[in-house]
């Protein structure tokens, strides 16, 4: 029987590389996120089904929920940065704006499917947190916030369901290069999104990450990842990175 599963987030980056790698597995895939456009692309692409979705609204999730009728592997990826003021300058409109996402977001669509995820034989989450789920850096302080609640979320989630089929992994990206994610950072700035990859040989694609979503959720159902950080070669750490040639070619 085909496993059904559910990448919020997927109009593009990440959620829309690992929806891609999903449905090449063979899971039907079920794509979510607010710009519809995008994801009937994407639908058709794969062919799966897209469905809208605003993971901050709780009445967005109740009535996407209400559209299932099974989910197998749920990925929570839906997330973003926005701004990279340091704390004493920080918008409480930018970090209120990343927690409503970046966690709460992860709570609503979790609650309203885990009773689907344990429905069936065996349930899996995964939650795309980042790095700076356990590393901080200057200009950071909303965007690791979150991420370290969306940590927590997620292994207090693995404890609560222990002796239930349903596994919790977490992925921990480092420097990922998609179209948008430090732009929107910068709000729009392409000079400044482009300076954090500059002279960075090979950074890590969506591509990349989507590969290891689907190793971890193609383990076996007794095998749980809890945790996985990847990162680029250049980057041997959150304040280490190589800006210089790597590879030959």
């Amino acid at each position: 029987m085909t496993q059904t599963a559910v990448v919020t987030g997927a109009s593009s980056g990440i959620g829309a590389a690992t929806a891609r790698r999903l449905a090449g597995d063979g899971f039907r895939v079920v794509v979510a996120a607010r710009r519809q456009d995008r994801l009937a692309e994407l639908a058709e692409e794969i062919g799966g089904r897209a469905l809208p979705l605003d993971v901050t609204d709780q009445d967005s999730v109740a009535a996407f929920a209400a559209e299932l009728d099974a989910c197998d592997v749920l990925v929570n990826n839906a997330g973003g940065a926005w701004g990279s003021d340091p704390v004493s300058a920080g918008k409480p409109e930018e970090w209120q704006r990343m927690f409503s996402v970046n966690v709460l977001g992860t709570l609503h669509v979790t609650q309203a499917l885990l009773p689907l995820l344990r429905a069936g034989g065996g349930g899996t989450i995964v939650n795309m947190t980042s790095t700076a789920a356990f590393v901080n850096y200057e200009g950071g302080g909303g965007y690791s916030a979150s991420k370290h609640g969306a940590h927590a979320l997620t292994e207090t989630l693995r404890l609560e369901l222990a002796g239930q089929p349903v596994r919790v992994i977490e992925i921990q990206p480092g420097m990922v290069h998609t179209d948008e994610f430090s732009r929107n950072r910068f709000h729009g700035d392409q000079a400044k999104a482009d300076a954090v990859y500059a002279d960075v040989d090979r950074p890590l694609t969506a591509d990349d990450v989507a590969g290891v979503v689907a190793m971890a959720v193609a383990q076996p159902l007794h095998v749980n990842i809890d945790s996985l950080v990847l990162r680029p070669l250049a980057q041997a750490a959150q304040h280490k990175v190589h800006r210089g040639p790597l590879f030959d070619g």
